[in-house]
């Protein structure tokens, strides 16, 4: 009779051990591990605005339609109570709460260039700061920033940079002191506008308080803008798309 040895035995017993106990995320009745996984079979959520995008007609003869692309800051703009997103304007909202700009550099093709813009305001990087997809830095950001200007330009779309907003802390991660990196970001996107004759809009200007955060009534949570906050955003953005559209 063949013996095994020890360490065989011991090797194969965990094995199949760990096997029989094994819980595979599919079969989990843990809520939070079948959220992950629903998150990571569709990483940059490109089935979010999918049904939308297919319902969408193509821009009529002379149209500026303008996409607005970004995170929650612009996901919620027009959804904020009391806010309102360019009525009567051919303007489209395309952001995703919670998203990072590699994420937002894989979905730009779908959900921007195949619209058929005119033009493009980008809005980003604040959640890549907070660390939503794992650690990140400003020159990670700036690469997944220059990719889609270039992928914009290629496909004859302006490309618009916005500023970032003035948030000095994030409610879901206390650790992080994201100001810093949030200027220098503003900073590096304002010169690349300036570099490669791009149009930049200053958001950060007109919502900015002494302190650092934004004035008073601008923000609920010192991160997303109320709708008075809206309301002084969108002269901004629109003296831009004026400029840029050539009205």
């Amino acid at each position: 009779m063949k013996l095994l040895c020890p360490l065989t035995l011991s090797a194969s017993t965990l094995s199949a051990s760990a096997q029989q106990g094994a819980i595979s995320p599919a079969s989990s009745p843990d809520p939070q591990i079948a959220a992950w996984k629903a998150k990571l079979a569709d990483w940059p959520q490109l089935s979010h605005y999918r049904a939308q995008n297919a319902a969408l007609k193509p821009p009529a003869a002379g149209e500026h339609r303008v996409v607005f692309f970004g995170s929650s800051s612009t996901e919620i703009w027009g959804k904020v109570p009391g806010s309102v997103f360019f009525p009567g304007k051919p303007y489209i909202n395309r952001g995703i709460s919670g998203q990072t700009t590699p994420q937002m550099l894989i979905r730009f093709q779908q959900d921007v260039v195949e619209l058929k813009p005119v033009a493009v305001v980008f809005l980003g990087g604040t959640n890549d700061v907070a660390g939503n997809t794992g650690p990140s830095n400003l020159e990670m950001i700036e690469e997944n920033i220059r990719s889609m200007a270039a992928i914009a330009q290629v496909n004859g779309i302006r490309f618009i940079l916005a500023s970032q907003l003035p948030v000095k802390s994030f409610p879901w991660n206390r650790a992080a002191d994201p100001a810093p990196s949030l200027l220098a970001l503003s900073a590096w996107e304002k010169q690349f506008a300036t570099d490669h004759h791009l149009a930049y809009v200053d958001y950060y200007s007109a919502l900015v308080g002494p302190d650092g955060n934004y004035l008073p009534g601008f923000s609920s949570d010192g991160v997303h803008p109320t709708a008075k906050g809206y309301e002084i955003m969108a002269p901004v953005v629109e003296k831009v798309l004026d400029d840029v559209l050539g009205k």
